[in-house]
């Protein structure tokens, strides 16, 4: 099972500012708590261990208990759920959408992550006990962004009316998705036991939450993951005083709006924009915003008010109808879980950052950030091939058009580089622009012009070779397009697009074991896995 890594600036596929993150640039330390690295983890138990009540373990305990009452759960998993009342336990985090049947790849390499540091940190503090968790978003209401999964090229899609939070909806229609997924994966061992596990999710629950815990825990349930659907009321009764202070106060429209500025100062794209009010309602198929006008509580596209009195008590009576948004939602993760860390992608990296100050505001202890670990995985035959060309994994990670022309510089038997010639050019017209200095200015101008004139066509000539190249090596630089796009689907990341499903027809119960093995959380590097 051989290895590569390569830094993520390198890859090109990852932003400055995340890579700065990862560098510990000292511009961003004020948006972070603590940077991820194994040393600072105590301080974090610390500070975390002083801010979790006994009631709020007892309450996520009996309410993890109760969400896996139906589910064959193994030792390990029903360890790290009792684990969760002592004041040793602390959990290492991880969210996803409910994307059908996983999504793309990196909802392994999510979960595979969180699971590995735990065992990281236990290794490290031996006297604490560390959970990995896998928080389902099943609030969130874009079901066009998990409605479906690619596989080989093709969109496998479950079409649906219903609305409001996605954890709710009903799996009526997904058994025509199982009658073309089965089709799909053909015969063998490997595709039975997808079917089954497609089955057994979608066909076998009646709502979308439930599904997603099935398979979750079908794939990671051996290795003490813990799945926790946080729409819940006993849990979001844990969360009304920060949910109050949001409806009374705006705070994290003001807080966050703040970081944001700065952040914008350092031309960071923001990822999210807060509301004045941040919490949603929920209800029957409805998620709709809440609004405050003149001291009257709306929700959007509805008929439903309040004053501020009625909306308190309102959430007193029934919390499970407030739903927190995307910047809410983190600190709820943090009100209820005994929580260390958030694992995520880059996009969810940039998000927490912008949240630090609404966590003080709110008195919340802020997690520690680590970016998940990236994966591209490649079977023998590929590297093989790679190999036989001369396809460096670097190369790999060019974009189209520079990976045709370094791959015809290279194969071609006669020189296309210029740049020598061009370097030439400019170092005579410089001599050139020193005669004319000396003799008469206003040739300077002249010996401009001839100089751009003579550099362009040089230029246009390397392109017309190169062209020429092309279409005479065209057989050998399609073979090396078709690896790239074998590896990088529609010219993105395999773990952005590929399904988990392509890679279990070939290696099967070798896949997960493999990637347990193989990645390191705290590397910070992208990793190249070489699989057999």
């Amino acid at each position: 099972m051989p290895t590569d890594y390569i830094p993520f600036r390198e890859t090109n596929y990852f932003s400055d500012f995340i890579c700065d993150y990862l560098d510990e640039k000292t511009v961003l330390k004020d948006f972070y708590h603590r940077f991820p690295n194994l040393e600072n983890f105590k301080a974090q138990i610390e500070e975390k261990r002083l801010s979790v009540r006994a009631q709020s373990r007892t309450i996520l305990v009996e309410r993890l208990k109760s969400q896996y009452k139906n589910l064959n759960t193994s030792e390990l998993t029903t360890k790290n759920i009792d684990n969760l009342n002592s004041e040793n336990t602390f959990t290492i985090t991880t969210g996803h959408q409910l994307n059908l049947f996983t999504g793309p790849l990196y909802f392994l390499y999510k979960i595979v992550s969180t699971i590995n540091l735990t065992k990281q940190l236990k290794e490290n503090y031996p006297e604490y006990n560390f959970v990995p968790m896998y928080w389902m978003a099943s609030e969130d209401h874009d079901f066009e962004e998990i409605n479906y999964f690619n596989f080989k090229g093709k969109k496998i899609q479950w079409n649906s009316n219903q609305t409001g939070a996605v954890g709710h909806f009903n799996t009526e229609g997904l058994d025509a998705v199982f009658d073309v997924i089965s089709s799909e994966f053909g015969a063998g061992k490997n595709a039975e036991q997808l079917k089954i596990w497609f089955k057994g999710a979608y066909l076998n629950h009646d709502n979308l939450a439930d599904a997603t815990r099935y398979l979750a825990n079908q794939l990671f349930g051996d290795h003490g993951l813990v799945i926790l659907d946080a729409d819940d009321s006993e849990l979001k009764r844990l969360f009304i005083p920060q949910m109050k202070k949001e409806i009374v106060e705006q705070t994290a429209f003001k807080t966050v709006s703040e970081t944001n500025k700065k952040l914008e100062d350092l031309e960071l794209k923001i990822q999210v924009n807060p509301r004045e009010i941040n919490l949603f309602y929920i209800k029957d198929g409805l998620r709709e915003r809440i609004v405050e006008s003149d001291g009257v509580y709306a929700v959007l596209e509805t008929n439903i008010t309040w004053t501020e009195n009625e909306i308190l008590k309102h959430l007193d009576e029934y919390p499970e109808r407030f739903s927190p948004n995307v910047i809410m939602r983190p600190l709820y993760q943090e009100v209820i879980l005994p929580n260390l860390c958030y694992i995520g992608g880059g996009g969810e990296m940039i998000y927490w950052l912008q949240l630090k100050s609404n966590f003080e505001a709110q008195q919340v202890t802020f997690p520690m950030l680590l970016l998940r670990n990236s994966v591209l995985v490649k079977s023998e035959k590929q590297t093989l091939k790679l190999n036989n060309l001369n396809i460096s994994n670097n190369d790999l990670f060019l974009d189209r058009h520079a990976f045709i022309n370094k791959k015809v510089r290279k194969i071609s038997n006669i020189d296309i580089d210029f740049s020598e010639q061009i370097q030439h050019l400019e170092t005579q017209f410089k001599q050139l622009f020193e005669l004319a200095e000396q003799t008469d200015k206003s040739f300077v101008g002249a010996v401009k012009s001839q100089e751009v004139k003579q550099i362009k066509g040089l230029k246009h000539l390397e392109k017309r070779l190169l062209k020429a190249q092309k279409r005479k090596l065209a057989d050998q630089i399609e073979r090396c397009t078709t690896l790239q796009e074998q590896l990088f689907p529609n010219q993105s990341l395999q773990e952005r697009n590929t399904n988990f499903s392509e890679l279990y027809l070939e290696y099967g119960n070798q896949l997960i074991p493999e990637l347990m093995t193989s990645l390191e959380p705290l590397k910070g590097e992208f990793l190249i896995l070489n699989l057999k």
